[in-house]
């Protein structure tokens, strides 16, 4: 008996909720990668305070904007939040280690993964058919 993956398409709201979540994480990555780019007074103040040299600046704004990117376009969507949730794991390791306060600065990495990822479940049916929040009760007795 083939076992297929099937999701119900995302009804209106869930998916304009999805869409939303999905653009704000990209307008934070542009924005973001932007600056480390521009190289801007205040990336080079904060990557000091943090421990890392200035000019990491430039290849952490391209790889910001590149994630940015991925997310961004449909088809490959999911290797863009894969990859940002190693850049946001990043993030947060850097903070913890420098004792960062803990809600703004530690889990700013955990909300933009969170919407991200939700953002993404709400809007890709396929990743909704790849990991089910529940399960029908048939599903269930059956397998």
């Amino acid at each position: 008996m083939a076992n297929t993956l099937s999701a119900a398409p995302a009804m209106g709201a869930a998916r304009w909720t999805g869409r939303i979540l999905s653009a704000l994480v990209v307008l934070f990555l542009l924005f973001d990668g932007a600056i480390k780019v521009a190289g801007m007074k205040v990336v080079k103040q904060t990557l000091a305070e943090l421990g890392y040299p200035q000019e990491v600046a430039f290849g952490l704004g391209v790889l910001t904007l590149a994630i940015g990117v991925l997310y961004a376009i449909p088809r490959t969507s999911v290797l863009g939040a894969i990859l940002l949730t190693g850049l946001l794991g990043g993030a947060m390791a850097t903070h913890l280690r420098v004792g960062s306060p803990v809600f703004s600065h530690l889990l700013f990495g955990l909300y933009i993964g969170l919407m991200a990822w939700g953002g993404l479940f709400l809007r890709d049916e396929r990743l909704r058919a790849l990991l089910p929040l529940r399960r029908e009760r048939d599903d269930i007795l059956a397998g």
